[in-house]
């Protein structure tokens, strides 16, 4: 990234850029936050039924929504196709306990595009013409067990035959004024029939008036009709704003403008609906509901003015869209009331999303395929897209607010008792927005590995948070997720934030040293939480509960034994120790223009070398009885149940538990100990005075490994090897999409322990979970899930630059191939990449065996981005918009997506190219043959699905208005021509269509050249030749070790 500044990198640095964003939700109802019952049953104190009828307390939600960083001014849009029983404001899923799987969202939608600032976004939401089978999903589902699939939305025949629209929903930002944002819906009748359909744009104001609080103070806001196409906003927060409208171009050239229609409600709680009770508020909540649907035209407020509004434009002259055409709609948010210019406002469209496409390029400025990428854009879109305002202030949630009843005493059986402390107000990086809306600290921690790439600054702003005063519990607990805040979820934060470091420094040649000293201070709490609270027997040795692997153990591992005594856990102990090292790398990058920070170097230097003596070796000196989480004969690492002082039980599950290991691993540069004098007298010191400890935990003290680096790791070169023969082995880790969570040598070998006459089983499960642990909606019994392998990737770079090129393990066991550590690291990656690259025969693993969804033109372009994957067919498990940690795939495809084959196809024979060319280049095997510019021209970036550069139809007022300035008319003789409008003379002005293209032609990558082709032509040609020259066939920030001054 560093080179020649792109607008969108320009764009970034401007203040309040972010203002703006997709920070609106998805699902409000049925979480934590929003329930206020006595027994914590989020799911049923707030259901879906609820949702369009009652206010919410704590944010906001709806379909493809946008506001602004604390979602006080929402926009969204709204959905009727003439059948539907309920107005489509937000997306339907089944909940916890009506999904045979937990809760899931039953709607088709896409995240196609964003940019970090949003100066650009794109979605696309697939909306039936038929009635929406709310009942049919939940009684199905309901139905079905555990070992069935889910029923999906696609499956009850509402998409045969093309019955549906495809909805696109675009946002771009303006030129000059970031915070102007103008709007366009395109909706696509994919049908062969004709289909009537109702778009109702949405503005809603968020609730902060009812509660009695702080904000309650502030005057209330208002919308107000100002004429047949403004609404005007007045907040104390943004003064004043307006929503302009459009109309929208008829159904055909025959055919008047679609003029909207504009109503106005309040944002309060229809009491008569769900309780019973008297409407506080003539006017409520749900009134466009029943506007719309019911027909009660009482419903809406005839003075034209409330706290929720929208427009609605009613597409069914002549029955409705055509087959296989489109309409368009067009609005605006701006400080200043003014009349859209259609052409004007596709324009701005335009050169959004040509922004856009420069800026994504030099992100990964290589020769890659189209497919892979699209995957790595979509990546990146669903990332942007699921970003959300997230509000909790502790206090009020749990003794109620001002204006309200009391909640019960103990309410939601105390969930959440210990962390009053808790005032969250920001915008925060979520899991997914229906699944998980709400942040999970582990899930944000592999989020900003990705986000590094694109946005540094928001990804070091939510680690910040994360360990900020008012997120961190006093005693140094990061809070896990609003179910529970103190559960514990593994310590990668520290990992996190250098990572973070790192990638700024490469690709934007920043070093933002403030922001590794700052989370570093907070990051030491919570060390010293992890030493103080989970090595309850201070031996170095770590319990920890489920720690983010849900249902992996053979016992709910968050809960007490039922075997008594104490779990010691090989992945918690593990964990910590890789906490201690990139405790040590931080404070070491640090050392480099702070000295003192040597210091606590040794500190963090000394807690890994004691964590990996008590994990992985007895004490020669010592007459006790001992035991360790090592099993020598099995070679590998397992949990094991401690009763008393020196009586063990292990476990032997062959799990990512056994892996984990691995991660805590380092190098040291020679150059660094001579850079660092204290902390190299310190090391020392050690080594001479812990001789026997040294010696067992620091890899060849005597000989060092290539480039003389020392190495640090829980596991020696033969243990390495051991673990590396299962975990390559297709018959236990190894699967043709990454690294299994369970070995397959379970599924014929289950692991069984009866305890007081009950029986325990762990058995391999490549797909979703057979039990109801930890909800039942994820599964760490098989499948492949990406922050693991990540990490298992990094620990496989780092233990290559330890041991070279001349290391090498046969991968796959039994292929007879045999790779060095990196090649291997590159392999795992390439198979992970496999899961959303289309195959010989256009089959995304992603998919299944889903055929409309990998064969239908109208499909087979957007990526998915799941939970987890089946860990035999690859098939997307969970949640189905995880677009968090999953979205680290974007991250290999930039270091090593150039060198992917396609799925199914064997190796390409190595050579001194082989890492440098892909059988994903258009044909192209050999970088080193690109020729001319037709041939460079392939590789130009394209937005993908639905360019926002595509004509769209213009009203007859914007055509009128076009000529009349085209042709310099006088005032007075513009107002005869507006009097033609009113007469219905849009075929008029459609009629010269074909002279105005000539005159404002809309340029788009997708139909014409662009005058910046020529310039990333150059980029692409010199990209080719810089990959053709390079040497290594590996990649990765690991491989960037050097410390420099």
């Amino acid at each position: 990234m560093i080179g020649k500044t792109t607008k969108e990198e320009a764009r970034l640095k401007v203040k309040r850029v972010r203002t703006w964003g997709p920070y609106l939700g998805e699902r409000q109802w049925a979480t934590v936050r929003e329930d206020y019952s006595p027994d914590g049953d989020a799911w049923s104190d707030f259901p879906f039924e609820h949702s369009r009828s009652r206010t919410y307390r704590w944010g906001e939600d709806g379909l493809a929504g946008v506001s602004d960083r604390r979602q006080l001014i929402c926009l969204s849009m709204a959905l009727w196709n003439g059948n539907d029983d309920i107005l489509k404001e937000k997306l339907f899923g089944v909940t916890n306990s009506q999904g045979n799987h937990g809760e899931d969202v039953k709607e088709l939608y896409w995240y196609l595009d964003n940019t970090p600032s949003h100066s650009y976004m794109k979605y696309l939401y697939k909306y039936p013409q038929g009635k929406f089978p709310y009942k049919e999903l939940v009684d199905v589902n309901s139905k079905r067990s555990r070992l069935e699939d889910e029923y999906e939305i696609y499956e009850t025949g509402l998409f045969d035959d093309n019955k549906y629209f495809d909805v696109v929903f675009e946002m771009a930002k303006g030129d000059e004024e970031m915070e102007e944002l103008n709007f366009r819906i395109t909706a696509y009748n994919r049908g062969e029939e004709v289909a009537p359909l109702h778009i109702l744009p949405h503005l809603l104001l968020r609730n902060t008036w009812a509660w009695g609080t702080e904000e309650s103070e502030q005057v209330k806001p208002k919308l107000t009709k100002v004429d047949d196409y403004t609404i005007e906003i007045e907040h104390e927060k943004f003064g004043k704003r307006y929503l302009t409208f459009a109309p929208a171009p008829g159904i055909d050239d025959d055919s008047p403008d679609v003029e909207p229609i504009l109503l106005f409600t309040e944002n309060e709680t229809n009491t008569e609906r769900l309780y019973g009770q008297p409407n506080k508020h003539k006017h409520v909540k749900d009134a466009f509901h029943d506007y719309v649907v019911d027909g009660d035209k009482t419903a809406v407020n005839p003075e034209g003015t409330g706290t929720k509004a929208c427009a609605e434009f009613i597409f069914d002259q002549q029955g409705g869209v055509p087959p296989g055409d489109y309409v368009t709609i067009r609005y605006r948010l701006s400080k200043t009331r003014d009349e859209i210019d259609e052409r004007e406002l596709d324009e701005i469209f335009v050169r959004r999303q040509d922004e856009a496409d420069a800026f994504y390029w030099k992100v990964s400025p290589i020769p890659m395929s189209d497919e892979l990428r699209q995957v790595q854009r979509q990546a990146f879109a669903g990332l942007l897209w699921t970003k959300q305002f997230y509000h909790f202030v502790h206090n009020y949630w749990s003794r109620g607010d001002p204006n309200t009843p009391k909640p019960p005493i103990n309410r939601a059986n105390g969930r959440n008792k210990d962390w009053q402390h808790m005032y969250i107000d920001d915008v925060l990086s979520l899991p997914d927005k229906w699944e998980y809306p709400f942040f999970a600290a582990w899930d944000t921690a592999f989020h900003c590995i990705p986000f590094a790439m694109i946005d540094p600054e928001f990804a070091k702003n939510q680690i910040d948070l994360l360990t900020r005063e008012w997120y961190m519990h006093p005693n140094g607990q990061i809070p896990a997720y609003e179910w529970n805040f103190g559960d514990v979820n593994p310590p990668v934060h520290a990992w996190s934030a250098y990572r973070i470091f790192k990638i700024e420094r490469k690709m934007y040649g920043v070093e933002d040293i403030d922001f590794l000293e700052r989370v570093f201070h907070k990051l030491t709490l919570n060390f010293a939480w992890w030493v103080n609270r989970k090595d309850a027997d201070g031996n170095n040795v770590f319990s920890g509960g489920f720690l983010g692997l849900d249902n992996i153990g053979v016992f709910n591992r968050s809960e007490s034994l039922p075997t008594g005594g104490n779990l010691e856990q090989a992945d918690s102990t593990g964990w910590m120790a890789f906490f201690s090292l990139q405790m040590l790398n931080i404070a070491l990058e640090l050392s480099k223009t702070r000295p003192v920070y040597q210091n606590i170097a040794s500190k963090f230097f000394e807690h890994f070398i004691l964590i990996a003596d008590a994990m992985s070796h007895k004490d020669p000196d010592s007459d006790q009885p001992q035991a360790t989480l090592w099993d020598e004969k099995d070679k590998f690492y397992y949990d094991a149940i401690r009763y008393g002082d020196h009586n063990t039980q292990s476990l032997p599950v062959r799990s990512l538990v056994g892996l984990i290991p691995l991660y805590a691993s380092l190098t040291l540069e020679p150059e660094a100990l001579e850079k660092f004098p204290a902390f190299k007298k310190r090391l020392d010191w050690f080594i001479n005075s812990r001789k026997s400890v040294a010696e067992r935990n620091i890899a060849s003290m005597e000989t060092r490994g290539v480039g003389e680096r020392l190495l640090l790791a829980l596991v020696d070169k033969d243990r390495l090897l051991a673990i590396l023969d299962r975990m390559l082995n297709e018959d236990e880790f190894l699967s043709p999409y990454g690294i299994r969570s369970l070995s397959k040598y379970h599924k014929d070998h289950p692991f069984e322990m009866d305890v007081n006459g009950e029986k325990f089983v762990v058995e391999y499960l490549p797909g979703e979970s057979d039990s109801g642990m930890f909800g039942g909606n994820s599964n760490w019994r098989g499948p492949i899930w990406f922050p693991t392998n990540f990490l298992l990737v990094e620990a496989l770079q780092r233990f290559y630059l330890y041991y070279g090129p001349d290391v090498k393990v046969e991968c796959p066991k039994g292929s007879g191939d045999f790779l060095n550590l990196a090649q291997c690291a590159q392999e795992i990656q390439h198979r992970l990449m496999h899961l959303f690259i289309p195959d010989d025969e256009g089959n995304r693993a992603c998919n299944g065996d889903n055929d409309l969804l990998n064969k239908d033109p109208l499909f087979k372009d957007y990526v998915p981005f799941y939970e987890y994957f089946d860990a035999d067919t690859g098939r997307g498990l969970g949640a189905s918009h995880q677009c968090g940690w999953t979205a680290v795939v974007a991250k290999w495809i930039h270091d090593n997506g150039l060198s992917c084959r396609i799925p199914k196809t064997p190796k390409s024979p190595r050579s001194p190219f082989a890492g440098r060319s892909s059988v994903l280049l258009h044909d192209t095997q050999d970088v080193r043959s690109i020729g001319d510019d037709d041939d460079v021209s392939r590789y130009l970036p394209k937005a993908g699905p639905f360019p926002g550069a595509l004509f769209r139809k213009r009203s007859g007022k914007s055509l009128l208005n076009l000529t009349v300035g085209s042709l310099d008319i006088s005032e007075d003789d513009q107002g005869n021509h507006n009097r033609l409008r009113d007469k219905s003379t849009t075929n008029f002005a459609l009629n010269v269509k074909d002279e105005l293209d000539i005159i404002t032609p809309v340029a788009s990558r997708a139909s014409t050249e662009s005058k910046d082709d020529g310039f990333i032509i150059s980029q692409i040609r010199s990209a080719f030749k810089s990959h053709a020259n390079e040497e290594e066939d590996v990649s990765g920030d690991e491989f960037e070790t050097r410390y420099k001054q």
